[in-house]
């Protein structure tokens, strides 16, 4: 069914509130904008052009649920608040991120001396951006306040301005990018701790962290798990849609690498016993130390957290959809 106006706008209002909050929002505001749409009709106007007009009057969604939220919009001004916002958003969301990326890229092709030299460029990089888009946005728009008069940055808010309504149980293109960066990422600290190792011994040889013995076997084994959750990830992406045999494929991953890793961090094989003796946490990663407890219970909270992920999705995408005839509560003011 195709999503009328009047459902676009109250999804866009919905998606800026607390998830407790938006059933109460979405009748109270469906009985509003029905019942001024039924104004304008019985008042002679075309029904399709009554719920534009009634969309119209309630203005931008992201300022309306801001007032339902009782979250005040001062940092820079009511009207160029959403769009400072969605400024930032893009910019620490986007920019950030690919200019961290080009960096540590940067580094690592320069062949650093250490770990520590990439972390340290990559980590100034980082702050420096973080601080300087926020400063600089902000001062612009502060100016702006000043000298525009407060007014809206962009052509005033109108109705096509609305985001289209997900697909039920739809499947964003974050999720596989999400696991194919963090493959490269792993591949990438890996390979780096094998050859660019960070500690060393007194005579100045490295120490890898990981344990020789887990190129022999384990390691290729968690790679062709990673691998196969990229896939999995990408599968998913093409149905568009979570389901019950996706939820079950999702728990074996996840128990097949959380199992490995926990098996490993409680048995003492996970670590070099080089580097371990080297930084004297010998008896931390030992069976039973604290280190080899904490990183065991951190892999089982993460498969457990990624099984569980994987059933609400399904079960979310499962639910019936809301009806769009709710009941009408309250009035437009």
């Amino acid at each position: 069914m195709t999503a009328t106006l009047t459902d676009r706008y109250i999804w866009a209002v919905q998606r800026s509130l607390p998830e407790q909050q938006r059933d109460d929002i979405d009748r109270e505001l469906r009985g509003s904008i029905a019942d001024a749409i039924d104004a304008r009709v019985e008042a002679g106007a075309d029904a399709g052009a009554a719920e534009r007009e009634t969309i119209v009057e309630l203005g931008d969604p992201y300022r309306l649920a801001a007032g339902y939220a009782d979250r005040p919009l001062h940092l820079i001004g009511p009207a160029l608040f959403p769009d400072y916002i969605r400024l930032m958003k893009v910019l620490y969301g986007i920019v950030l991120p690919i200019a961290v990326v080009g960096v540590t890229l940067g580094v690592l092709l320069s062949q650093p001396d250490s770990a520590g030299e990439v972390i340290g460029a990559v980590a100034a990089t980082a702050m420096g951006l973080i601080v300087h888009l926020g400063f600089w946005t902000t001062l612009v728009f502060a100016v702006i306040e000043r000298t525009n008069a407060g007014k809206p940055l962009a052509s005033a808010w109108n109705p096509d301005m609305l985001p289209d309504l997900p697909a039920t149980g739809a499947v964003r293109i974050g999720e596989p990018i999400a696991s194919a960066v963090f493959l490269l990422i792993m591949t990438v600290l890996v390979l780096w701790q094998q050859l660019f190792p960070f500690v060393t011994d007194d005579r100045g040889e490295g120490l890898p962290v990981l344990a020789p013995a887990l190129w022999t076997l384990w390691l290729p084994v968690l790679a062709v798990i990673a691998v196969l959750e990229l896939a999995f990830a990408i599968a998913v992406y093409r149905a568009g849609r979570w389901s019950v045999p996706f939820a079950v494929v999702n728990a074996v991953l996840a128990l097949a690498a959380g199992g490995i890793l926990v098996w490993l961090f409680t048995t003492n094989q996970f670590f070099d016993p080089r580097f371990a003796a080297q930084l004297e946490i010998g008896s931390l990663v030992a069976p039973g130390g604290v280190l080899a407890v904490v990183f065991a219970f951190v892999a089982a909270g993460v498969a457990v957290w990624d099984i569980v992920d994987g059933a609400l999705k399904t079960w979310r995408q499962r639910r019936p959809v809301a009806s769009s005839n709710a009941g009408r509560t309250s009035t437009v003011s």
